[in-house]
């Protein structure tokens, strides 16, 4: 990456044209959203229509429907995350896009449990690779004092996406309509929905720092001539220098294991594989838990819709003060508040208190969400960024294929305040081990920060 063409980045003004560029990145997340969170809200129908059970582990069981997601994303974020360090962000972006509604679509008609979860996997795929490039993209177009609210825009935009299947959810989930299972048009409408933002994404431009990375210069200064004009501000002059460092092309993954960055992606493996189990374990099971302590069917979906109207204002809450707060201590703070109203919700049995309690935890995990994307994103060079993001990252989608599991064998063994206990014991994981080797961020530069 060049010096000029980071510094030119960093000198951007924070204005709604940038703001604006980050929002049309995240309207492809939105889908990436809907499908992460359209787990929660189908499986009480998938367990309605009897073509899956609750508790059991075989094919046929939501555990095994939910593993074939989270390892398609495992796969995707470990194996595939270099394609958008090695093709670009833009590119990544919209191929794993265009394969993750294919395969979603697909999914929606497939008659067989086997098959179903075979095509859960292919989606998971493109969401894994979705995932990590988004943040690398953001992370690389906007200057340190922003990059904390720009990635809570993007979680905010993404997290609309959670009211919206869930009240699509509990429309369509208790009915079948033309001999389909509403279950299957939600998951349809998330497939064919992301089509439509393609011609959005293909018009933005490319990350200048990954262009000037792989030494495509006269690329790197038209694509950051474009961004300045299309956000106002005045050009830099001078030619660009030949990039410094490694090119991303002669870039290793085994950099993210030297002694500088030892440290830090072994903190973020640990992080991730124990923070899924606090957020996914709760976003994906609420209201399976909630239909355990005694609330019928309808009514636990009535609830966890109204729980998730909370969901954008977590990432809302990070944009406000997401630069005012050291982003360690956001997402320490964050994920211990987690594990409380976790707890609390466990206890919980007057619709009240169940709305109260789910709606903290939603507000505190999704603006936790915000804090630690952004973070993770800040912690290596453009030069591996994407590849290494996406290996740490990947821990979280790998336990997430047991967590269904594990969940599934506590409910039946414990009943739901067990399976609460053990999702708050992922998030007091998670914050400690943040807390105990996690380096300041907050308004620092990406080179700064990564060299």
């Amino acid at each position: 990456m060049t010096e000029s063409i980071a510094a030119r980045l960093d000198a951007l003004p924070s204005s709604r044209s940038l703001y604006g560029l980050v929002a049309r990145i995240s309207a492809g997340a939105w889908f990436e959203g809907y499908d992460l969170f359209m787990l929660a809200y189908i499986s009480l129908g998938m367990i309605h229509s009897g073509l899956y059970s609750a508790t059991s582990s075989g094919f046929g069981s939501i555990p095994a429907f939910a593993a074939a997601g989270f390892l398609g994303m495992f796969a995707g974020a470990l194996l595939f995350g270099s394609i958008s360090d090695r093709f670009g962000r833009r590119a990544a972006f919209l191929w794993s896009l265009a394969w993750y509604s294919a395969a979603t679509v697909a999914m929606s008609v497939a008659r067989g449990a086997i098959a179903i979860d075979g095509l859960r996997f292919l989606a998971g795929l493109g969401i894994g690779v979705q995932l990590v490039t988004v943040d690398a993209y953001i992370s690389e177009l906007v200057p340190p004092s922003m990059r904390g609210r720009a990635i809570a825009l993007s979680q905010t935009i993404t997290f609309t996406a959670v009211p919206a299947v869930a009240f699509i959810a509990q429309a369509l989930v208790p009915h079948a309509y033309f001999g389909f299972d509403g279950w299957r048009l939600v998951a349809l409408a998330g497939g064919l929905g992301a089509i439509v933002v393609v011609p959005l994404f293909r018009s933005l431009p490319e990350s200048p720092r990954w262009l000037a990375a792989r030494g495509r210069d006269a690329q790197a200064l038209d694509a950051l001539q474009h961004i300045e004009k299309i956000v106002g501000a005045r050009s830099g002059t001078g030619s660009v220098e030949p990039a410094a460092g490694a090119l991303a092309s002669h870039a290793s993954w085994l950099e993210m294991w030297n002694a500088q960055y030892r440290a830090r992606s072994a903190m973020l493996v640990i992080f991730n594989f124990f923070q899924t189990i606090g957020f996914y374990g709760f976003a994906s099971w609420v209201p399976i838990l909630i239909f355990a302590e005694g609330v019928s069917f309808v009514h636990s979906l009535l609830y966890t819709a109204l729980i998730a109207i909370a969901a954008p204002f977590g990432p809302a809450f990070a944009a406000i003060v997401g630069e005012r707060w050291e982003r360690k201590w956001q997402i320490v703070t964050l994920a211990a508040a987690s594990a409380l109203l976790g707890l609390a919700l466990a206890f919980m049995r007057a619709p009240t208190g169940i709305i109260c309690a789910g709606v903290g935890v939603t507000l505190a995990n999704n603006w936790f969400s915000s804090a630690f994307h952004a973070y993770q994103a800040e912690l290596y060079p453009t030069r591996i960024r994407a590849r290494a993001v996406g290996f740490v990252y990947s821990w979280s989608r790998l336990s997430a294929v047991f967590v269904g599991f594990w969940i599934a064998q506590i409910l039946a063994r414990f009943g739901a305040g067990g399976a609460f206990a053990f999702i708050a014991a992922g998030m007091a994981v998670a914050a400690g081990v943040i807390a105990a080797a996690g380096p300041l961020s907050r308004g620092r530069r990406l080179e700064s920060l990564a060299p």
